[in-house]
């Protein structure tokens, strides 16, 4: 069950090509970042993003691909949009 709505879609050039070279799917990680499956963030930040789902805040999820790089996905607060990208390029 989705917990929020994604609004638009954009990603990195970067973000795209780590995906790509990882064989890992986008879709499926859209989709552990809109049930509420946070990825590799500490207990503390997953509380926050739980908060902020109660409160319309920004919600981040981080996750590792099978490549090894980490890969950001950003809801912004008024959910308008959502941004997949790398931790370098935020």
């Amino acid at each position: 069950m989705n917990l929020f709505q994604l609004g638009q879609l954009v990603a990195t050039p970067g973000a795209l090509e780590a995906i790509g070279a990882s064989g890992d799917s986008l879709v499926g990680l859209l989709n552990r970042h809109v049930t509420g499956d946070w990825g590799d963030l500490d207990e503390h930040d997953k509380r926050e993003n739980d908060l902020s789902l109660r409160h319309d805040l920004r919600i981040l999820s981080a996750y590792v691909l099978s490549s090894g790089a980490r890969i950001w996905i950003i809801t912004e607060a008024d959910r308008s949009s959502t941004s997949v990208l790398l931790p370098e390029e935020y």
